[in-house]
């Protein structure tokens, strides 16, 4: 159903007045990496995924989305896959490295909960699963609506802008895992930051216009 649910919103959203504007998507390397983004609704759910079209991102999402039958089936079908937020262990980290080790990308919001920007701080999870699979992590931060039905009135653009990979394979050797994940989250919070602050000028720049 991703496929199809990807390309159907990725055409509709090109055609009416390109309501989707990527920035630095030359950033992302090949597959596969672990793309994080600011978060403050579910509209930047969509919109990254519609950004990285028509690669297939894996997101992690909280497991009472996934109570239902129906909603289990859904989710997964999406590609999403339940965390448990309450009591995050070992096993939390295992479907996401998988996912990478088989050549897949996986999707994180760091702030681990819908809230307004600069409220959360970034997680460890995502900081430990690209040192656990040796994979690079792409920052993004994320500019527009705050409402889901409010993109599909094609009025207010959705920006995305990706910065510079943090790649666990380009730190020195002889560093330990611990050391490994507290850099990597040092540059994953210091590169959001700084995106979020970019993204939000060039929005607000082109609102102007």
């Amino acid at each position: 159903m991703y496929k199809f649910a990807s390309s159907l919103l990725h055409n509709v959203f090109q055609k009416f007045g390109k309501q989707i504007v990527t920035i630095n998507k030359e950033k992302v390397p090949e597959e596969p990496y672990i793309v994080t983004c600011t978060h403050t609704g579910y509209v930047e759910v969509i919109m990254l995924a519609l950004s990285l079209y028509p690669t297939e991102i894996n997101y992690m999402a909280k497991k009472e989305l996934f109570s239902k039958d129906w909603s289990n089936k859904f989710f997964h079908s999406l590609n999403a896959f339940p965390v448990d937020r309450e009591k995050p262990g070992p096993s939390t980290l295992k479907i996401p490295v998988k996912l990478l080790n088989q050549g897949k990308s996986v999707g994180i919001f760091p702030s681990g909960q819908r809230a307004a920007t600069g409220e959360a701080p970034l997680k460890r999870g995502a900081a430990t699963i690209a040192v656990l699979s040796n994979k690079p992590i792409v920052p993004a931060a994320f500019e527009g609506p705050k409402e889901v039905k409010s993109i599909f009135t094609f009025r207010e653009k959705s920006f995305i802008k990706f910065g510079e990979p943090i790649d666990p394979n380009e730190f020195p050797k002889e560093l330990k895992k611990s050391e490994k994940i507290a850099k990597v989250m040092e540059l994953l919070e210091e590169r959001t930051n700084k995106l979020q602050e970019e993204v939000t000028y060039i929005a607000e720049q082109v609102k102007k216009r």
